[in-house]
């Protein structure tokens, strides 16, 4: 097994061989309010692809997506401005989250920015995945990434 990687903050990682670790993957959502329909939405195109993996989703989002598919395994967090958006950010940081679709409001002020900007610069420094548009979770989840599973 290849030693540890490094991040750019200087603490290791989990090691991953293109994207995965040996243990199922596990997908974040999150969706502010004026996207949580759209993100439903995804969830239900995709919700073959989503049944073979662990999900996690803040609060409200993961019970609109539960409430449209009620055989999905997700796991409900935090509200995001309660600390849902935090919490997935640490599940990043120790390996447990491999990918995140977050779908952003671009155009409305988010009382809690300084938590969505923390949440999404983790993704970043651990490299996973991250959709934040439904073009972009589709071509997600129909990539190499998923199929994989």
């Amino acid at each position: 097994m290849p030693p540890p990687a490094v991040d750019p903050a200087g603490a290791e990682r989990a090691p991953r061989e293109n994207g995965r670790s040996d243990r199922a993957l596990t997908l974040a959502l999150v969706a502010h309010d004026a996207c949580k329909a759209g993100l439903v939405e995804c969830a239900e195109r995709h919700r073959e692809a989503l049944a073979a993996f662990t999900l996690v989703a803040t609060g409200t989002t993961g019970l609109r997506v539960l409430e449209r598919c009620p055989e999905l395994r997700l796991r409900r967090l935090k509200s995001g401005p309660l600390g849902g958006d935090q919490q997935i950010g640490a599940m990043i940081a120790d390996g447990t989250a491999n990918a995140l679709v977050f779908f952003v409001d671009p155009l409305s002020a988010m009382p809690h920015d300084v938590d969505v900007k923390a949440l999404l610069r983790v993704a970043l420094v651990y490299d996973i995945p991250c959709a934040m548009s439904r073009a972009t979770a589709d071509l997600l989840m129909q990539s190499a990434f998923f199929a994989r599973r």
